[in-house]
């Protein structure tokens, strides 16, 4: 071969990477991935008619938040209500049976729903997994492109959470994590506070809680993203005022209350749950916050099921970013819908995120001209002198109601037969199923499940087959160790192998 020949091969060579680089390099910066177009589309066309409005989020933004099942259904702790059926606590911890099923369920998501999304890994007590599998399960998640939040009561130690973060070499495993601390009264056996008498007796709890993630962050410069959850009913409805008096400057940036339903075990249900409505839930998250919270701007699903104010403190006072009284404010939604719709703004390294913002400014010059004015009402809206000597704090404030099994059950079975049903309540919970945001993998069906099909249906099963894949006590039965449990979810039984807790 002649130097020529292999001169002009190597230059070949050469062009060919540098024009896949400049594809790969095009496509990372294209302001809305193709995959993710796609799946915005998909899902805006699965909506009802009724959820496809300019406030939705759903396939205009986001495909949704998603959550884990069937991986460790235990907890440590005593809830009324808990959504898990009264199997939960019978079955083992395991942490390779968790890697293998959040695997799956994450690579199904990956391909139906995309490279990004926000999910919970979600169970029983997400702390009862040993440390190491722990930040594997995440890492996993992370992998598939999900930005992951570990569900949890709060009741670990800071060394617990410093072995999810840091490898055995002492080197951050994360940049950033996510938690979500659920703290209530309705919560017993928490170390130190077995019965809580109120809702303020649990403040020193939820304080010592964010108080190890800012410790991490010192030590180790991990950052952190730190949710806060809060059941409701007839017995706790009227502190939820005070609870955020008291904690909005804990370091929580979200603030989530659900009002309780009929789901799950029902030897724990203590109270007369539909005494309450989410306007009296709503209204006192309001008196909490000192603020009228706007939750028409953005629709997440059925407003139904969801509602949703996205603002920040400055001080001890809270402003909305967007406010649905405010015409200009819906035009400034309206154009972020229109023009960055698509772009993942949580989950993008900044310098990556200001790329694609200043692709989509290039093509469309008067998104510019849209935001700066939004920014000028803003300043002016809060006041430049408290801008600057008060600390902004981001902080958004959450109500997810779930809905009851009783509904929930012959609902979800009428639509797997393809029939829309005409009772008043089950149409209306027919209609929430389809606009839900929250969704749960069963790659063995194909399907993506609503939250409250999972847990009101699907979980009572799952969790009776897990006592059989994963038992407290070793099995010595052969039948039934290699028993085949045939229940709706993804937990399978096929092998001798149990794993500890």
């Amino acid at each position: 071969m002649t130097t020529e020949v292999r001169s002009a091969r190597s230059l070949r060579g050469i062009l060919h990477g540098a024009r896949a680089r400049v594809r790969e390099l095009a496509l990372a910066t294209r302001p809305v991935h193709p995959e993710t177009q796609a799946a915005l589309e998909r899902r805006w066309s699965e909506l009802p008619p009724g959820a496809r409005v300019p406030a939705q989020t759903l396939g205009q933004h986001a495909v949704g938040c998603e959550g884990t099942h069937g991986v460790f259904p235990k907890c440590n702790l005593a809830c009324t209500p808990c959504y898990h059926s009264r199997d939960a606590n019978r079955v083992a911890i395991s942490g390779e049976h968790t890697r293998g099923e959040v695997g799956e369920q994450m690579a199904f998501f990956r391909r139906i729903r995309g490279p990004r999304a926000h999910a919970q890994l979600i169970g029983g007590e997400v702390t009862l997994l040993p440390a190491d599998d722990h930040a594997a399960t995440l890492k996993l998640m992370l992998d598939a492109g999900r930005e992951p939040m570990s569900m949890t009561h709060g009741d670990f130690d800071a060394d617990y959470l410093t072995e999810v973060a840091l490898g055995p070499d002492g080197k951050k495993r994360f940049d950033r994590l996510s938690f979500a601390g659920h703290f209530d009264m309705l919560m017993f056996g928490r170390r130190g506070i077995e019965r809580p008498a109120d809702e303020a007796s649990l403040n020193p709890h939820r304080r010592a809680f964010t108080a190890m993630f800012a410790e991490l962050k010192r030590r180790h410069g991990v950052r952190y993203f730190l949710a806060h959850n809060m059941t409701v009913t007839p017995r706790n409805v009227d502190q939820i005022a005070d609870v955020l008096a008291e904690c909005h400057d804990y370091g929580f940036g979200m603030f989530s209350f659900q009002p309780a339903a009929f789901v799950g075990d029902d030897r724990r249900w203590h109270d007369g749950y539909r005494e309450i409505d989410a306007d009296i839930v709503w209204a006192e998250i309001e008196r909490g916050a000192g603020s009228r919270l706007p939750y028409g701007v953005f629709q997440n699903g059925d407003v139904r099921c969801n509602r949703t104010a996205y603002g920040f403190y400055v001080g001890h006072r809270w402003y909305p970013v967007l406010d649905d009284q405010s015409p200009r404010d819906l035009a400034v939604r309206d154009a972020f819908f229109r023009y960055c719709g698509g772009i993942n703004f949580s989950g993008t390294p900044i310098p990556l995120l200001a790329v694609k913002l200043a692709r989509v400014v290039a093509r469309h010059p008067q998104v510019a001209a849209i935001f700066l004015g939004w920014l000028g009402r803003t300043l002016r809206g809060v006041g430049p002198r408290k801008l600057l000597s008060e600390r902004i704090r981001p902080v958004s404030f959450v109500m997810h109601s779930f809905m009851d099994a009783g509904d929930v059950a012959p609902a979800w079975a009428a639509m797997q037969r393809g029939e829309a049903l005409t009772d008043p309540v089950l149409k209306a919970t027919q209609e929430r199923l389809q606009a839900c945001s929250y969704a749960m993998a069963h790659p063995e069906t194909g399907e993506l499940v609503p939250a409250c099909v999972q847990h009101g249906v699907l979980d009572p099963g799952e969790n009776a087959a897990l006592r059989v894949l994963l038992p407290l006590a070793p099995v010595t039965d052969r039948r039934i160790r290699h028993a085949t449990p045939t229940t709706a979810g993804s937990v399978r039984a096929g092998g001798p192998g149990v794993a500890g807790a």
